[in-house]
């Protein structure tokens, strides 16, 4: 077992050296041994920044390696990607068992990543002549022990109960049974990660002044994940799930509580302001470009936050991925095929619905003044913004736009490409009507009649191969307000800081705002103390505040809302004739079926069991029954 174990840390050791991020000596050397690794500096940090590595990316990672996007009803990339690899496609349609093969595979990558962390707090130590302090360990050592917290909470939310054994390295002797672990009940897990990163909050410092230190886990890093967790761990899904009652592990534990604990919100709201209030005192706060005269440029604040870095100013970020962010494989497939790019990576039309109009109002309430038919006779302009001379070609929107797309809020044009929207790259309008050059009718097409804006620099040029760089958001402050807002709302109703922080997130996006007094120009006037209509509220903000953001398929998983993808725009139209489709309206001699065969319906949650993803076949035969299935698979 001896040179079993050894060839298994001389793997680990090659893995870690080969993979690591670009200041990292590439040379490979076979002959490295653990005490000859930690003896030098530069493989130290090599090793750190491999324990790193699974930290999902926030373009590519959510739209297409792990699907967070696509999964949910944001995002729709064509529905014939799957054939240059987009594995998460079938899932979306219904094809998904425990043989399906996910490209992100936390269930092998993430404790490969957290045993490797393990090995790294056994090993390393102060080296005062290479630079590495004590301080500096002390430092290293909370990092690792915060990402090892920070990888089971994502395995937990992912499957939900999994097997614990948060400082397992590798049998000391060779027992198959020390191997056949089965799950931990879901709580057992998320109880010890909560504290362990609130542990780690307490040793690292809120921010580093080192350059090189960007993207580090810092305290802030910690209390933010932490108070995320928290929020899903008190959530619906998992609390009191009835779904889940019979749920057990092989020694008969229920992996999940069995009856609803109310407490959880209150204690996740209390989590979520200890994470505003530490981020505040350190200097973050809510990303705004301002006018001349003072006011909020709500356009180009919400444009620019995702494009702008943290030492540029944009001190919302509080969980940044600082390398390997394909970024520009995203923007290559929002650009269409005539334009050099893939074309097909759209949005859906529920998400174009879920936006407010401009005057802070849903499409679908009376006052709203929404129209879904004909088109606009002037272009649309404003006066709190420079981003229509700026970037958007002189107007908000174009004479001769479908009048669905007309005074809508801002973060609807940052967020959504539609037909007769101004495309910056080329300085003209998009046209997506079938047959056009933005539309070609192949599968590198919008296939919805949308392509995603939202993160995508108006400085792209796909043609070139030019992409500027932007930094990774895993978490912001604005979702830590929406956390909050939440929460408190959960457990204790009527709190006066629900609207606070609603109304923080409706300040920066330039429409009214929420207040218990009579509707005004400013103002919309909604009942504080009425819990359902302030929890539709809050989820219609999330909906689109974080739309397109990794977020919203954890949200409708947490919420038990199997609503999905309800509908599509049929982008088959010409001449003006894109017409909005209920998907469970159709039928199978209805033209625009053409067009849901080749769009992402979204997948439909099977209740009980798409929440969570299927534990590999492999993993469950080999535990010889140890590991149980999640129910429904």
């Amino acid at each position: 077992m001896k040179f079993i174990k050894n060839i298994l840390i001389g793997f680990i050791v090659t893995a870690s050296l080969m993979s690591c991020v670009d200041y990292l000596d590439k040379e490979t050397d076979t002959e490295l041994t653990l005490p000859l690794v930690f003896e030098d500096k530069t493989r130290i940090e090599g090793w750190l920044a491999n324990i790193y590595s699974a930290i999902p990316d926030p373009y590519w990672g959510y739209t297409n390696t792990l699907g967070w996007e696509i999964l949910a009803d944001d995002q729709t990339p064509s529905e014939r990607w799957r054939q240059w690899g987009w594995k998460v496609i079938p899932y979306i349609l219904g094809e998904w068992t425990p043989n399906s093969d996910w490209e992100g595979n936390y269930w092998k990558l993430l404790p490969q990543c957290i045993r490797e962390a393990n090995i790294f707090l056994e090993n390393i130590h102060p080296l005062p002549a290479q630079g590495i302090s004590t301080k500096e360990v002390e430092y290293m050592k909370t990092e690792c022990k915060f990402m090892k917290a920070y990888y089971y909470y994502l395995l937990a939310n992912t499957y939900g109960a999994v097997p614990f054994d948060p400082d397992y390295i590798a049998p000391t002797d060779f027992v198959l049974s020390d191997l056949m672990k089965g799950q931990a009940p879901y709580y057992t897990v998320i109880d010890w990660a909560d504290k362990e990163m609130l542990e780690a909050s307490k040793i690292l410092p809120p921010k580093y002044t080192e350059a090189r230190k960007y993207g580090r886990v810092t305290s802030i890093m910690c209390l933010a994940v932490r108070a995320r967790m928290l929020l899903f761990a008190a959530s619906p899904l998992v609390n009191g799930n009835p779904d889940y009652a019979n749920h057990k592990n092989k020694d008969g534990e229920n992996l999940f509580s069995t009856t609803a604990d109310k407490t959880k919100w209150a204690y996740a709201a209390q989590a979520c302001k200890e994470l505003i209030d530490a981020a505040e005192a350190a200097g973050h706060k809510l990303y705004t470009e301002k006018n001349d005269d003072g006011t909020i440029d709500p356009f180009m604040s919400y444009q620019n936050l995702f494009l702008t870095r943290y030492d540029e100013g944009n001190t919302e970020i509080l969980f940044a991925r600082p390398g390997g962010s394909e970024y520009g494989e995203y923007e290559k497939h929002a650009t269409p095929a005539a334009s050099g790019g893939s074309g097909g990576l759209g949005v859906t039309q529920s998400l174009v619905d879920a936006f407010f109009m401009e005057n802070g109002l849903p499409i679908n309430d009376d006052n709203s003044e929404y129209v879904e038919t004909g088109y606009s006779v002037s272009d649309e302009t404003r006066d709190n913004t420079v981003w229509d001379t700026e970037v958007n070609g002189g107007a908000i929107s174009k004479k001769n736009t479908y009048n669905m797309y007309c005074h809508r809020e801002p973060r609807f044009y940052v967020t959504v490409s539609y037909n007769n929207s101004y495309f910056t790259q080329e300085k003209r309008v998009f046209n997506f009507f079938n047959g056009s050059a933005d539309n070609p009718h192949t599968h590198d097409a919008p296939q919805n009649g949308y392509l995603i804006r939202k993160k995508i620099s108006p400085d792209l040029n796909v043609k070139q191969g030019t992409y500027k760089y932007r930094p990774g958001i895993v978490y912001r402050l604005g979702e830590a307000y929406l956390n909050y807002a939440e929460a408190l709302n959960e457990s204790d109703p009527g709190n006066g800081d629900i609207l606070v922080y609603l109304n923080k997130i409706r300040e920066r996006a330039g429409i009214r705002q929420y207040t218990t007094g009579a509707t005004d120009d400013n103002f919309i006037h909604v009942d504080l103390n009425d819990q359902a209509e302030m929890r539709k509220l809050i989820r219609a903000e999330r909906r689109v505040e974080l739309s397109c953001e990794g977020i919203r398929y954890d949200d409708l998983r947490r919420w038990k809302d199997d609503n999905g993808k309800a509908a599509i725009c049929n982008v088959m139209g010409t001449n003006g004739t894109f017409v909005k489709y209920n998907l469970e309206q159709s039928t199978d001699n209805d033209e625009k079926n053409n067009q849901i065969e080749n769009s992402n319906k979204g997948i439909t949650f099977k209740e009980g069991r798409d929440e969570l993803f299927p534990i590999p076949t492999s993993e469950v035969t080999m535990s010889n029954g140890s590991i149980v299935q999640n129910p429904g698979y």
